[in-house]
């Protein structure tokens, strides 16, 4: 059963808020041109779509430091043009953050960095639900899902652990709330499949955004 002490609702941004696959997509395929690499298919992105890029690259390239450097500053060339604007909204979540607001504390817990989300959480225009967006750095630190939770809970030191709870579609939003000791909500529309979310053992698992408003509020009427 859900419990109702949470204070603060951390949410994932790629692939829990929105689906940004055509921009992340389009803007590794530019980036593999310009570094001559091998051709791209879209499925092969979309497969590590979530965690760090630094990850991604390595596990789909097998890129050395200077070339990982290199790479990533060609992705965000396109994607800080192009990219990060070819997303959209899951159908429910702004209505879900419209329900959340009144009672729960938001915050936007992403691998991605700082600057490109809250671009994105502005673009879409549902930056005054969130109280605070925590992401990467733009130098390759506080990459991990880990390292982000931790860094938002230092920001609220006056609270409990208990009191948080972190929403995410991949394995690494699950392992990260655990290793931070707060509960978690692993969602299967995303780009983490239902095994790999049930494999990382949220405390709860849902498949739609409806079923998660549900999970927060049972007896809510429509």
């Amino acid at each position: 059963m859900m419990r109702d002490s949470y204070k603060f609702v951390l949410v994932d941004l790629d692939g829990t808020i929105s689906d940004p696959r055509l921009g992340i997509v389009h803007s590794v395929q530019y980036a593999a041109k310009k570094m001559n690499l091998r051709d791209v298919q879209a499925a092969e992105v979309e497969a590590h779509i979530g965690p760090p890029l630094q990850e991604t690259f390595a596990e789909v390239f097998g890129l050395d430091e200077t070339e990982m450097i290199s790479m990533i500053h060609f992705y965000r060339e396109y994607f800080k043009k192009t990219g990060m604007f070819e997303n959209v909204l899951y159908p429910g979540i702004q209505e879900l953050l419209e329900t959340l607001k009144p009672t729960k504390r938001l915050v936007v817990a992403t691998s991605k960095p700082t600057e490109f989300a809250e671009k994105i959480v502005s673009y879409f225009q549902i930056d005054p639900y969130f109280e605070l967006v925590a992401g990467s750095n733009l130098d390759g630190t506080r990459t991990t899902k880990t390292e982000i939770i931790r860094f938002i809970l230092e920001q609220y030191g006056e609270y409990k652990p208990e009191e948080f709870v972190m929403i995410g579609d991949r394995k690494q939003d699950i392992h990260g709330a655990r290793q931070n000791g707060i509960d978690s909500i692993g969602v299967t529309y995303g780009f983490g499949s239902p095994a790999e979310i049930k494999e990382a053992q949220p405390n709860h698992i849902v498949d739609t955004v409806s079923e998660l408003e549900k999970l927060f509020y049972p007896f809510k009427l429509n």
